[in-house]
């Protein structure tokens, strides 16, 4: 917002004097709240999930994986993203085997099977599910494919080992793509 957008929008609104500026600062860049955190359109995926509670684990996963640079590039990427709860779910130890450095090539094909290259909107999965007569196919950035269908209410991926995961909270805008939430991890056949 331009400085003198600011002064006429606080002098129309009967905010006076230098702070009224500053007061209208907050809403220069709106957010959703993802894990108690602000996700800002400004920043990239990395900078933003890397405050979200709910995405410990992913961020740990990363980390091993050696991917934190790669989200903090220019895509643009839409990323599915597990909440802690989706690593949950996996059978005892599995989580554990994939941190280890030997299991390195196999934790970075999960992990960029969470991963479609571009922007696509929840409105763009419908869209495509629409046209695909119910489900749409997406190459994923590990290679591999995803299916996502539509249930009326909500969006569904389906891995390539028939694994489902609901988007919990779609279109969470980044400045190097978009963050869907997802409540299951997804995996490839590999």
């Amino acid at each position: 917002m331009s400085p003198f957008f600011k002064a006429a929008l606080a002098a129309t609104l009967g905010f006076g004097g230098a702070g009224s500026a500053a007061l209208l600062a907050p809403c220069a860049e709106l957010s959703v709240e993802v894990g108690g955190a602000p996700m800002l359109p400004s920043r990239s995926i990395l900078e933003n999930i890397v405050n979200s509670k709910d995405h410990t684990t992913w961020l740990n996963a990363i980390q091993a994986a050696d991917l934190a640079e790669t989200l903090q590039g220019e895509g643009p990427f839409t990323l599915l993203a597990p909440v802690n709860k989706a690593f949950d779910k996996l059978p005892k130890g599995t989580l554990e085997s994939w941190l280890l450095p030997e299991n390195k090539p196999a934790l970075t094909a999960i992990l960029t099977y969470h991963v479609i290259q571009g922007r696509i909107a929840a409105a763009d999965f419908i869209a495509a599910i629409e046209k695909g007569n119910g489900s749409a196919a997406y190459q994923t950035v590990e290679g591999e494919m995803l299916t996502v269908r539509h249930d009326g209410r909500r969006l569904e991926f389906i891995d390539a080992k028939g694994n489902r995961s609901f988007v919990t909270l779609a279109d969470v805008p980044q400045r190097n793509g978009v963050i869907h939430i997802i409540d299951s991890v997804l995996l490839p056949k590999g």
